[in-house]
């Protein structure tokens, strides 16, 4: 999953966790850009009761952003580090079924965008083998409008982005399923809000506009003005 900032990524983690706590599933959701005690704090104004979760055994938060010194804390971004305390989690909840979230794994590389795929690859194979269903939350890569790292989203079985844009002067948000294996997904772009006490709810696909069909107009502009030039330099 990868999309700008604000774009709605966290809360729909959040989300897909909860739904893991209500179907009895095993779930652990590592945070590295907010504490745990943001997450819950989220959670809660969306009604869900992740402080309940946890108290029930049926959740963890690992947080790998505070560096705090407690079991489900990690002090530093290593990518089998986390790997290890993502097993250890599950051994602690209980066999079955399991879901975790990583918001965001974008920073396990930063400093090395090159080990992306490779990262990426090593949390793929051996969570897949301790049968959790997992998303990885990836920050968008304004250059390239790629996950950041290279290789992240061949990897994936999935990718949903998440958009965002100003629509006569208020902020707008989209999501997309651009790719999920063995799935006939929807492939149109759905506008979304976060609503107090429900979270994100999809309000339904953005029509198709003139827009989509045609060369934005500083691009047009600049092809009729090539075309007049080379007219008027023809002898």
């Amino acid at each position: 999953m990868a999309g700008e900032p604000g774009c709605g990524k966290t809360i729909f983690t959040i989300h897909f966790i909860y739904q893991g706590v209500l179907d009895n599933e095993k779930s652990i959701y590592v945070t590295t850009e907010e504490s745990r005690e943001s997450i819950i704090n989220q959670a809660s104004q969306f009604n869900m009761d992740f402080e309940k979760a946890i108290e029930e055994k049926k959740l963890i938060i690992i947080d790998a952003l505070m560096g705090r010194e407690d079991r489900w804390s990690l002090q530093s971004l290593d990518i089998e580090v986390l790997v290890g305390k993502i097993i250890e989690a599950k051994k602690e909840l209980g066999y079955g079924r399991a879901r975790v979230a990583i918001d965001s794994i974008s920073a396990f590389w930063l400093d090395r965008p090159a080990m992306a795929r490779r990262y990426s690859y090593y949390v793929k194979k051996v969570l897949s083998k301790w049968n959790f269903t997992t998303i990885a939350v990836s920050q968008y890569a304004i250059t390239t409008s790629e996950a950041f790292g290279w290789g992240i989203e061949h990897i994936a079985d999935g990718i949903i982005r998440f958009r965002r844009s100003i629509r006569s002067g208020e902020l707008k948000r989209y999501v997309l399923i651009e790719k999920m294996r063995q799935t006939n997904h929807n492939r149109y772009l759905n506008e979304i809000d976060i609503v107090p006490g429900k979270g994100l709810v999809i309000l339904g696909p953005v029509e198709r506009r003139k827009e989509d069909l045609s060369l934005p107009r500083d691009v047009f502009k600049k092809i009729i003005d090539t075309k007049k030039k080379s007219d008027v330099e023809i002898p």
